[in-house]
C-alpha cells in the first residue's frame, strides 16, 4: 500500500514539475547589440556629407529593445520603431554627436553615434557689377593687365587698357579684339584683383562670346596670392573658356599644384555650346569647402571634389578676356578685323 502511495505521489510531482517547466516565461535582459546608423540624403563620392538639404535617414538596431530615445541636435525623441529621418538645418558642414538608448522593463544600454552634415544655405548677392554706366570699366571693380609677351601660352594679342579694348556700352560691357593694321592684335584682359575678393559662394557672369576663328575668351579666378606664390600654387578655376576653332562648345577646368607629387595638376571637361556666339549664356560656378561645380545654363558639367590640400578655400579674384591664337585660340582667320564678348553682368553671392 505505501509503494503504491508513494508511485501516486511521485507521478504527480513529476507532472507538476514539467507543466512548471513547460510554463516558465525567462526573465528578458536589458538590450544588447545597440548601434544606429544614417544614410545622408544623396550623398555620393562627390558630395559625401550630402546634397545641402540635412536630410538623414537613421536606423536602430538592437536586441531586446521596446522603445528607444534618442538626443540629437540639442533635440529628444522617444520612439517605438527603430527608425526614423531627421533634418538638419545649421547651414555649413557641420559635425553632431548623437547619443541614443534602447529600452526595455528590464532596463536600457546607450551608445553614441557621430555624423557629418552638409546644409546649403540660401545665398545673398554680396556683389556684382551690372555694367550699367557707359565709359570705362568702373575703377573701384576692375584694374587691367597689359602688354604683350604670349602670357604664357603663346598668345599673339597685346592687351590694354584703352577704351576701344574695353567698355561699358548700354548696360553691356564688351571686350573687344581688334587687328591693329600692324600684323598684330590688341584686346582687354580686365581682373577684380586687389579689388574685389571671394572665397565659396556662387560666382554668375551672363555672356555672349566672340563666333571668329582664332579668339579665345575667358571667364576665370585665380587665387588672390598670385603674386606671391605664382602659378598654378595659387590655383585657377575657369569658369568658361572656348577654343578658337571650336565655337560650339565651351570648356571648364581647374589648375593647381599637386602637393603629393609637388607638381602641376588640372581637371577640366567641355560641354556643348551651339549658340553660344549669338545668344547670352549664365556661365557659373559653384564653390565649397567639399565641391565645386563649372555649370552652363545652371547645369553642372564639370565636378571637382574639393579638401584642404587643394588652393581652392582661399581669396580668388576674376578675370575677363579674349585672347588671340595661342595654345587655345589656334590659328586666327586671316580676314580677321575685330571681335567681341559681352558681358551681361558680373554677380557674387554667399
Amino acid at each position: 500500500m505505501k509503494n503504491i502511495i508513494y508511485l501516486v505521489l511521485t507521478a504527480m510531482l513529476l507532472s507538476f514539475l514539467s507543466c512548471s517547466s513547460e510554463n516558465e516565461v525567462d526573465e528578458p535582459n536589458i538590450p544588447t547589440n545597440l548601434s544606429i546608423s544614417g544614410v545622408k540624403f544623396g550623398a555620393d563620392g562627390n558630395k559625401p556629407n550630402g546634397d545641402g538639404s540635412g536630410v538623414v535617414d537613421f536606423t536602430i538596431t538592437a536586441t531586446n529593445a521596446t522603445s528607444y530615445k534618442v538626443l540629437i541636435n540639442n533635440e529628444t525623441l522617444e520612439l517605438t520603431q527603430n527608425t526614423f529621418s531627421y533634418t538638419f538645418t545649421q547651414s555649413g558642414t557641420n559635425d553632431y554627436s548623437i547619443i541614443v538608448s534602447a529600452y526595455n522593463s528590464v532596463g536600457f544600454s546607450s551608445t553614441t553615434y557621430s555624423i557629418t552634415v552638409y546644409v546649403y544655405s540660401e545665398l545673398q548677392l554680396v556683389w556684382s557689377d551690372e555694367f550699367d554706366t557707359n565709359g570705362a570699366p568702373s575703377p573701384s571693380n576692375w584694374g587691367y593687365d597689359t602688354g604683350a609677351g604670349g602670357w604664357g601660352n603663346n598668345e599673339l594679342q597685346t592687351y590694354t587698357d584703352n577704351l576701344e579694348n574695353a567698355v561699358v556700352e548700354d548696360g553691356v560691357l564688351k571686350i573687344i579684339a581688334k587687328d591693329d593694321g600692324n600684323g598684330g592684335y590688341t584686346s582687354a584682359r580686365i581682373k577684380s584683383q586687389g579689388l574685389q575678393k571671394f572665397t565659396y559662394g556662387r560666382i554668375e557672369v551672363r555672356a555672349k562670346l566672340p563666333a571668329s576663328q582664332g579668339t579665345w575668351p575667358a571667364i576665370w579666378m585665380l587665387g588672390s596670392n598670385f603674386s606671391s606664390v605664382g602659378w598654378p600654387n595659387c590655383g585657377e578655376m575657369d569658369i568658361m573658356e572656348q577654343t578658337g576653332w571650336d565655337k560650339n562648345t565651351v570648356l571648364g577646368t581647374f589648375h593647381w599644384q599637386d602637393s603629393a607629387s609637388d607638381s602641376y595638376a588640372g581637371y577640366g571637361l567641355e560641354t556643348e555650346a551651339p549658340t553660344s556666339t549669338s545668344e547670352y549664356h549664365l556661365y557659373s560656378l559653384e564653390w565649397t569647402p567639399e565641391v565645386i561645380y563649372v555649370l552652363y545654363d545652371d547645369e553642372p558639367y564639370v565636378t571637382l571634389t574639393n579638401n584642404d590640400s587643394l588652393p581652392f578655400n582661399a581669396d580668388f579674384f576674376i578675370i575677363l578676356n579674349i585672347a588671340m591664337g595661342g595654345d587655345l585660340g589656334g590659328d586666327v582667320d586671316p580676314s580677321f578685323t575685330q571681335d567681341t564678348m559681352e558681358i551681361d553682368y558680373v554677380r557674387v553671392y554667399q
